[in-house]
């Protein structure tokens, strides 16, 4: 809802609310054209990210029926001495990078040594095979935590952006757009006052 400006009515004042109108116009535009690019790439992102979600689920869920299978085929104390040994560091470069003023985040694993630390004789295949599994779906586990943090962000800014146009649109606008009309009519009635007033002078001056 558009609110009412206090404002003198003069030239003035009208000149610097029409400067500011063209101002929130443009304003408005390039924030509306940002928007819907936002939308265009949040959707994209969102997708995809859907799409390597359940991928990554997918392997996930294979690592978990062979860790189940690992458990029926060893004594659990054993099981866990094992996966215990086979611990290690993990690191993650990150990086950020602009998209459409929206700061990404980017996460990358380094070259990961794939050998297991532990003694194979004491642990069945299907624990190998697992873990295997797991080291090969970390990458994807780590780049799905970017895009996904990435989505959150840019929906973010989706949200701010649209209560920054919509502001324009239904408010600052149309209350400049008001202001002007109004200063613009009191002129005009002044205007016709002051000829009034001249009209009346001039025709005394000729009558005398």
């Amino acid at each position: 809802m558009a609110k009412a400006l206090n404002v003198n009515p003069n030239r003035m004042e009208l000149s610097r609310l029409k400067r500011q109108l063209v101002v929130a116009k443009r304003g408005h535009k390039l924030l509306k054209d940002k928007q819907d690019a936002l939308v265009k790439e949040f959707l994209v992102r969102a997708r995809s990210t859907y799409e390597l979600r359940l991928s990554v689920e997918k392997e996930l869920g294979e690592c978990y029926g062979g860790f189940l299978l690992a458990r029926a085929q060893t004594l659990p104390q054993v099981l866990e001495q094992t996966l215990m040994s086979a611990s290690g560091d993990l690191r993650v470069n990150v990086e950020y990078r602009n998209v459409m003023s929206v700061r990404v985040p980017e996460y990358e694993l380094p070259e990961q040594q794939s050998e297991l630390n532990y003694g194979l004789a004491a642990s069945p295949g299907s624990l190998d095979v697992a873990l295997e599994k797991f080291l090969a779906v970390m990458p994807k586990l780590v780049h799905l935590a970017a895009e996904e943090k990435a989505v959150r962000a840019m929906a973010l800014e989706i949200e701010r952006t649209r209560r920054r146009v919509n502001a324009l649109e239904h408010v600052m606008i149309p209350s400049f757009t008001e202001a002007i009309r109004s200063i613009s009519m009191k002129l005009e009635e002044m205007e016709r006052s002051t000829l009034s007033r001249l009209m009346v002078i001039k025709e005394i001056v000729r009558n005398h």
